[in-house]
């Protein structure tokens, strides 16, 4: 899991010398995070897959516009991701009429937190950097399980055969360290 400053690095990177090797470890890292995204926003496969696409192509082309005063290169991919998500239902919605069909996306769809104002948007970024902080600091083998449960998303049957460990072994890792992440966030000032 790259840490933000090397993300920052990899995105500046792009946008002041069109550095290759920089975007395809932006693309690596975030392709499948969006994909994963709009999957669970109801896209079909091969939509989020042509969506994604796009978004890495919008990523490569406006990168010397990304301004990280405003936002995290995160929170900036998955809104253009959003957007271009709207903008093909949308488009399909016109020009077939099938809009308001059973199973339909529906439009005022948005992520959790698309309603938040700035100050908070901002707070929830200070956390997520807290979170990334606080995970540095777990033994290797319970961060290892960690992201591969909450941001790879892997079941833990897997985690377990990928690994060669036992299921239980995965399952009890995740816990202490979901446990020690709390107690140390808990420690941490807001």
């Amino acid at each position: 899991m790259p840490t933000e400053n090397e993300i920052n690095a990899w995105m500046h990177a792009v946008a002041e010398v069109a550095d290759r090797p920089s975007f395809a470890a932006l693309f690596r890292h975030f392709a499948p995070r969006i994909k994963g995204f709009l999957l669970r926003g109801g896209t079909n496969e091969a939509l989020s897959e042509e969506i994604t696409q796009e978004t890495m192509v919008a990523l490569w082309r406006r990168a010397a516009r990304f301004d990280p005063a405003r936002a995290q290169v995160s929170t900036w991919l998955f809104t253009i991701a959003r957007n271009l998500r709207i903008d093909h239902h949308r488009r399909s919605a016109g020009s077939a009429g099938s809009a308001g069909l059973p199973g339909d996306w529906d439009p005022e769809q948005q992520p959790a937190d698309a309603h938040l104002r700035p100050d908070e948007l901002l707070l929830a970024a200070q956390r997520e950097r807290g979170v990334r902080q606080a995970l540095a600091t777990l033994p290797a083998e319970q961060a290892q399980v960690l992201r591969l449960s909450f941001f790879d998303e892997h079941p833990h049957a897997r985690i377990a055969q990928d690994l060669g460990i036992p299921l239980g072994t995965v399952k009890s890792r995740i816990r202490l360290a979901v446990a020690q992440l709390r107690r140390i966030m808990e420690r941490t000032p807001a």
